[in-house]
């Protein structure tokens, strides 16, 4: 772990912490986000968490989710202001400013001390202290091997372990993916033996879909999903009308690419969603194939081997007919990839 006598320098005595983490949070980018806060705020810090966007109301239910800051236009002052005079800053689940759309610049011309947390690729050299692995499988495991490393397992309260433990659930699926390690069992172990309550965290992240959401799910299944046999490929492509006639929220889209990863056969599955000022995609796949390296080769994005997100600036009917072209340059490894499931 790089230099943690550094880190311990830092948080001597109490100062003015912000946390933030990267557009659009899902579960471990918000879970990372309020369990370290909630445990700094033990240690007598003075913490606020920034979001660059909102996120979804299934995570509402985190210990300080009602303090959270949610960055807008009418807010940039007090953040840039709450940026500047904080003693440190902590950014969780991302590895390059620019996921944090305006706040980026606020954070990279801040003089506090700055700390990265994240199991992304590529990170970027920004922070005092980084604790980056990519074979972690969530920011939330290693936020608790950070505390445990500062020597303050003992602070981890039920709240804290279940926002950890919501993380690491999610980023595994339910530990079904190939990242749910034995490191990863033993953290869940350790969590729920401080309190995590495994029943109810699943409960609150899955149990609570709107009557749209799951007519939206319905009518996605039906018929949105396109499968093509030859390339074992499948995909949804949303149009930012159908997001509207089904009121959708944020997270309302969540999970979906992995249905159509579930068909048969398939080894790479995408979402491409019109989110009006630009297309945003998901995309995942099994085995070795490159999920990662389409995103970033082609659609301006990034991630992890079997799990990536990207962009297009193109109308969703170009980008899809762009995927759909580059498919067939696969074909070897994707036939490869299919003999093993």
């Amino acid at each position: 772990m790089q230099d943690l006598e550094s880190l311990k320098a830092a948080l001597s005595g109490p100062k003015k912490i912000v946390i933030t983490t990267h557009f659009k949070p899902d579960a471990d980018a918000l879970g990372s986000s309020l369990g370290m806060a909630n445990y700094l705020l033990k240690k007598g810090h003075q913490v606020q968490v920034v979001t660059p966007s909102d996120y979804p109301t299934f995570l509402y239910w985190m210990k300080g989710n009602e303090d959270v800051m949610v960055y807008s236009k009418e807010v940039a002052e007090e953040v840039r202001t709450l940026i500047n005079e904080a003693d440190l800053v902590m950014t969780l689940d991302f590895s390059t400013l620019s996921r944090i759309d305006d706040m980026g610049e606020m954070v990279r011309d801040s003089p506090a001390y700055k700390v990265n947390i994240d199991h992304h690729l590529e990170p970027e050299n920004f922070a005092d202290f980084t604790l980056w692995d990519t074979k972690a499988a969530a920011t939330c495991e290693l936020c608790f091997e950070l505390i445990e490393a500062l020597g303050d397992k003992e602070l981890i309260d039920p709240d804290i372990a279940d926002c950890l433990y919501a993380g690491i659930m999610t980023d595994t699926g339910n530990f079904r993916h190939g990242n749910t390690t034995q490191n990863v069992h033993e953290v869940i172990a350790e969590l729920i033996q401080l309190g995590a309550d495994n029943t109810k965290v699943a409960s609150k992240i899955y149990d609570g879909n709107s009557l749209n959401r799951l007519r939206f799910m319905g009518y996605a299944l039906s018929e949105k999903l396109t499968v093509i046999p030859e390339y074992h490929t499948a995909f949804f492509a949303i149009t930012a009308e159908e997001l509207e006639r089904f009121d959708s929220q944020t997270g309302d889209t969540e999970g979906l690419v992995n249905y159509a990863l579930s068909v048969k056969d398939i080894v790479f599955a995408a979402m491409f969603t019109d989110r009006k000022q630009a297309v945003k995609m998901s995309f995942r796949s099994v085995g070795e194939f490159p999920a990662n390296e389409i995103a970033a080769k082609f659609f301006n994005g990034g991630g992890h081997r079997n799990a990536a997100g990207g962009k297009s600036d193109e109308t969703l009917e170009a980008t899809v007919a762009k995927f759909i072209s580059i498919i067939p340059d696969y074909k070897d490894l994707l036939d490869k990839e299919s003999l093993k499931i």
